[in-house]
């Protein structure tokens, strides 16, 4: 089993929790968001397409507002997974707690973005950790780029970050993930020698596929606006390969689908 008995617990406990908040203010009616001109211009535009779904305008506007909260609800909830399951934490390095660099760090991932964007080169993980990991003692250090870990791990032997995406990322959003992530590596690095450094983005589930628990990883690229023009596969987590790499155990995935759709059916 990937997820153990406290583990479990504790997962049931977030779900009930967000489920709990999410039908507290599941829209009844139409009443409070009668009162929308501007979206019931546009949507007249679309009154052929959706006719199909017998569904008010009103209704549709605030069923719309509640499944962005539930969005919100579970891009928290997938963080709060991976810190039940790796025993990790969210890290802020940003403002008074943002990190150093070493110079020559700064220009080599400088230079590893401008050349990724013309597409001189393509991402190679290899090649960019050895150019951002060598540096001199006695070079001059200068601020890092400020960079959130959702999830943070450290031990005697590795510092590991991943950035975890909920959403679609918009068009132009590769270039500046691939950034910060190059920097928070290189800040993580000066201030570990000798430890092994990662940095991953994660994505909880992959939309392009027909199951649950199904991923395609050059597919999801395509999905993805620019990330194959910035990213090695190698440093990228897809469904079911990010709950795994959390856990340290095959099927976690399908253990906490399971898990969610027991505690639903109770509430």
């Amino acid at each position: 089993m990937a997820i153990d008995r406290e583990q479990k617990i504790r997962i049931e406990e977030l779900v009930k929790n967000i489920l709990i908040r999410r039908m507290g203010n599941f829209p009844e009616d139409d009443s409070e968001v009668r009162n929308a001109p501007f979206h019931h211009l546009f949507l007249r535009a679309f009154e052929d397409k959706l006719k199909k779904f017998n569904i008010k305008t009103p209704f549709l506007i605030a069923l719309s507002s509640w499944m962005h909260g539930l969005n919100t609800s579970l891009g928290s909830g997938f963080e709060d997974l991976a810190h039940i399951l790796s025993g990790g934490f969210k890290r802020k390095f940003t403002g008074q707690s943002a990190l150093n660099v070493k110079k020559t760090q700064a220009v080599n991932i400088e230079n590893i973005i401008r050349e990724l964007k013309s597409g001189e080169i393509v991402p190679d993980l290899k090649r960019e950790n050895e150019l951002i990991f060598d540096f001199k003692e006695d070079d001059q250090e200068t601020r890092s780029l400020g960079f959130t870990a959702d999830n943070y791990i450290e031990n005697n032997s590795i510092v590991e970050a991943i950035e975890i995406k909920s959403v679609r990322p918009n068009s132009g959003e590769g270039r500046g993930e691939k950034q910060k992530i190059l920097y928070g590596k290189a800040a993580f690095k000066l201030m570990n020698r000798n430890k092994k450094i990662n940095f991953y983005i994660g994505f909880p589930f992959d939309p392009t596929a027909s199951k649950s628990t199904d991923y395609d990883k050059e597919r999801f690229f395509k999905y993805l606006i620019e990330f194959k023009k910035f990213f090695d596969p190698e440093e990228v987590l897809i469904g079911p390969e990010l709950w795994d790499h959390l856990s340290g155990s095959k099927g976690t995935m399908e253990e906490m689908l399971e898990i969610i759709s027991n505690v639903v059916k109770r509430y």
